[in-house]
């Protein structure tokens, strides 16, 4: 593994920017590309937007020490379903979360890359953000954002320790202490309130009703598409998951719905007229108009609440990212009372230019080249479905290595088989964390899926990497051999620091 560190993904060469000027697309595509090569321009470049270690060691050695405390407490696995203990935090620090209007986010996949993209066009209207999503690519301060960007480690650090005290209060008088994800919302509501922000982005980290981000009055509640995940606590049908999630619809909230099974979606539309809730639903009142690829993404029309927004940019691939950023137009539409209160669309430029500089870490990433290495945070199956589609949609690769490393909760055999067929080979591993799978185990299902021949073994990630990557390169240099790394958001990050990001 000695030789991946060497390599800079950043690192420009010659004869690649060559090769990627010359393309073999459908000439038809040609203005196509043309324009999204202008629009990322004029967006600027995609940020990563994840941050390193802190440089300076008195600062770094702070953060872990927060984060030792932090880990003392019940992970994000263990629940107690209950917004008792967040109600109580946000009592003593003063119901900061009630300082500023947010738009509230749930459902299975997706809920990341929306926010992210809402983030963006709220902040190119010059509103100032905040975000809170979960989990963390690298590090745990990219979990709450201000202005589009991670909080600083410093201020990570010193709003812990204001809120500390506050911490100890509340664990006192409560049956169980609160758990690493209330304190990690508490916090976020209280960095949003101190920034202060003209509107925070929020995404649930499970369920809806009982989850701890559940404190807010969003005016705008969205909902990305409803699949099977968590089943052992949320249900074990969309509709049955979509009652939890329905939760976060509030009195008289506007409720952006994504795309969703039939049962799901009456059980929110019931939840909506309960409730006296506006409700737009994609494909009705907003959707996709057109898509068709370019470089780096895909170019867009979008219909809005209030009208078409031709020539969008999307740094991202795949439909479902198509799909993230008609949702999340509608969101911001929404909460700018287009459609309602006012009867234009908005600024169809300033939508261009944001959309334009969205990025999602560890969502379909290339992070090496020769050969490429893509890393992508699918979990369950219906996100390596979408994965495996837009794999074959955007990349020409003539042989494709997996790498998977899973979390033993969740449906690791819909995950293999979604990716079956197109993995010519797949290298199953771990990663660091207890919910790892064992990777023999893992392997077991793997053999069943793929046949014992297409399936290799390396316990450690390193490891894992360096033969996927030896597998591609028995193709030969410009082959169009490629490796997608996958199966957990730890694994993603994981690979990402081991191939020199961040």
């Amino acid at each position: 593994m000695s030789d991946l560190p060497q390599r800079d993904p950043n690192e420009s060469d010659p004869f690649e920017e060559i090769v990627a000027a010359e393309t073999d697309r459908d000439p038809d595509l040609a203005v196509i590309e043309a324009g999204s090569r202008t629009l990322r321009t004029q967006g600027g470049p995609p940020q990563t937007d994840v941050p390193a270690r802190p440089a300076d060691p008195e600062v770094d050695q702070a953060l872990r020490e927060v984060e030792a405390e932090l880990a003392t407490r019940w992970g994000e696995t263990k629940l107690e379903p209950s917004v008792d203990r967040i109600s109580a935090l946000m009592d003593v620090l003063g119901e900061p979360q009630r300082s500023y209007p947010s738009i509230h986010i749930t459902g299975t996949n997706g809920k990341t890359s929306t926010a992210r993209m809402i983030e963006a066009l709220l902040g190119a209207f010059e509103l100032r953000t905040g975000r809170y999503t979960s989990p963390h690519v690298q590090s745990i301060t990219e979990r709450i954002s201000l202005d589009g960007a991670p909080v600083s480690a410093e201020r990570f650090v010193e709003t812990y320790h204001d809120i500390k005290p506050y911490l100890e209060m509340v664990d006192s008088s409560q049956e169980y202490r609160l758990s690493f994800f209330e304190v990690l919302t508490g916090m976020a509501y209280a960095a949003f309130a101190d920034a202060p922000v003209d509107v925070a982005v929020v995404e649930v980290g499970m369920g809806g009703s009982w989850d701890a981000t559940n404190v807010i009055d969003a005016d705008v509640a969205v909902i990305t598409p409803i699949d099977l995940d968590h089943t052992d606590r949320l249900g074990g049908t969309p509709g049955e998951i979509a009652e939890e999630k329905a939760g976060i619809v509030k009195q008289d909230a506007t409720v952006i719905l994504a795309q969703q099974p039939v049962d799901a979606a009456q059980v929110l539309l019931k939840k909506a007229v309960e409730v006296d809730a506006t409700v737009a639903r994609e494909g009705l009142e907003f959707g996709i108009v057109s898509r068709q690829v370019a470089v780096g993404g895909q170019l867009l029309t979008l219909r809005g609440l209030g009208g078409e927004y031709d020539n969008v940019y999307l740094p991202l691939h795949g439909a479902y990212q198509a799909h993230n950023a008609a949702v999340a137009l509608a969101a911001v539409e929404a909460f700018f009372g287009v459609g309602s209160q006012r009867p234009e669309p908005l600024d169809a430029d300033t939508v261009r230019k944001a959309f334009a500089s969205v990025s999602s870490p560890g969502r379909l990433e290339v992070v090496r080249r020769s050969p490429a290495v893509v890393l992508d945070a699918a979990h369950n199956p219906a996100g390596a479905r979408a994965t495996a589609e837009a794999v074959s949609e955007a990349f020409d690769f003539t042989r494709l290595i997996g790498v998977v490393g899973a979390s033993a909760d969740k449906n690791v055999r819909g995950l293999l088989e979604a990716f079956e067929p197109i993995f010519a080979e797949v290298v199953v591993t771990q990663n660091s964390s207890h919910r790892a799978m064992d990777a023999d185990e893992l392997a077991a299902i793997a053999v069943e899926v793929f046949g014992e021949e297409r399936v290799q073994v390396e316990p450690r990630l390193p490891d894992a990497l360096e033969a996927a990557i030896t597998l591609a390169e028995e193709e030969g240099e410009y082959a169009g051999a490629g490796v997608l790394v996958t199966g957990s958001v730890i694994t993603v990050g994981e690979a990402r620091l081991l191939l020199g990001k961040g």
